[in-house]
């Protein structure tokens, strides 16, 4: 029995090559496809007994099915993310069934690695997230191995489970990309927008998407900012509803290679939160001074107030010299004071006087 089964086992791989052979064999190419032709006679025509052949050619299919566009992005972080930070990965991941994860990666690391990780890892775009202080957060956006790649400051996070939306979407649906106009108005933002293209679509067949297009990514511009929203589309009355996640990208700097090389473009509005921490310190310190000058003030306006009381002009109009006294002469001695403790050594010694002679 156990020969049989050896046996068993190793014809079937010759079985699955024989079958895939037929089958392939049985499909033809794109290229090689040619147009239909379909003949058809009208009903008048029949009718009237003059029948004549109208023929009709029929377009090949545009696409067999096939996975042509390859894009792969890695999703992954460095050490010392928060929680928040952790489950906007997740989402994002679940977002595009296009992306693959990793492990995290040690601060001592310099940024260069990752080009290496993203070779190994067979991927042609990355979505890195690296926290600072455990309270910033920066996002790069690449494209590995050559380039350009940008670098945003993450603002204002809100996971999916955190919102609580009442949208849905399915796992693994294709996206619509909504674009801000602007995007096509300044050579930077038509850079992050080819970027965002290229990063967020989920390419066409690819083995873990879904053909269905069920919710919109819109990226918008207000206030120097990018603005992320993701949106269903109910297909009643075509309206949008909010999923999530949601969050606000500042940029910083564009690069001309893959994390790092010459500065395409800088963002003269931004600012480090690091300076706005220290203005907001700045700001609470001078409210501070100011109220201790102002309880300074009021002390010395107290002062003079009691200062203006305290003197009177018409305290000394009828104020008239009284006579000069002669100090008095005394001719006995004063009388010797007698204290306290006098008192009582006095009193202690007559008791012990009396209690010696018994009669106490």
């Amino acid at each position: 029995m156990a020969a049989r089964g050896a046996k068993r086992a190793a014809e079937r791989p010759a079985q699955i090559k024989t079958k895939r052979a037929k089958l392939n064999g049985n499909k033809t190419p794109q290229v090689e496809r040619e147009t239909k032709r379909v003949t058809f006679t009208l009903e008048n025509e029949e009718t009237s007994g003059n029948s004549q052949t109208n023929i009709i050619s029929v377009p090949p299919p545009v696409s067999t099915g096939k996975w042509t566009n390859k894009e792969r992005v890695l999703v992954f972080s460095s050490r010392g993310i928060n929680f928040r930070t952790r489950h906007l990965m997740q989402d994002l991941k679940t977002m595009m069934p296009h992306s693959k994860a990793d492990t995290k990666m040690d601060r001592k690391d310099k940024l260069f690695v990752v080009n290496e990780v993203c070779e190994i890892k067979n991927c042609n775009k990355c979505i890195f997230f690296e926290a600072k202080k455990k309270q910033d957060l920066y996002m790069w956006i690449s494209n590995v191995p050559h380039g350009p790649s940008a670098k945003f400051l993450v603002q204002n996070v809100h996971t999916l489970a955190e919102l609580k939306m009442t949208g849905n979407c399915l796992k693994g649906s294709r996206p619509l990309l909504s674009f801000d106009p602007k995007f096509d108005k300044e050579p930077h933002y038509a850079l992050l927008k080819e970027l965002f293209t290229q990063i967020f679509s989920t390419p066409r067949y690819h083995p873990k998407s879904q053909p269905f297009v069920d919710h919109v990514l819109t990226f918008t511009i207000a206030d120097n900012r990018v603005w992320f929203r993701n949106y269903q589309i109910i297909e009643e009355d075509a309206s949008l509803v909010e999923i999530g996640p949601r969050f606000v990208l500042n940029l910083i700097k564009i690069f001309q290679g893959s994390f790092g090389g010459p500065t395409l473009y800088e963002n003269p509005h931004f600012q480090s939160p690091n300076m706005q921490r220290r203005m907001i310190r700045q700001a609470m310190a001078a409210k501070q001074k100011e109220r201790q000058m102002v309880k300074e003030i009021r002390k010395e306006k107290r002062k003079e107030e009691h200062e203006v009381l305290t003197q009177d002009v018409t305290d000394d109009v009828f104020a008239t010299p009284a006579e000069p006294k002669e100090p008095p002469v005394e001719l006995e001695p004063p009388e010797p004071r007698s204290t306290k403790k006098k008192l009582r050594l006095t009193e202690l010694k007559k008791r012990t006087q009396m209690k010696r002679k018994g009669l106490r």
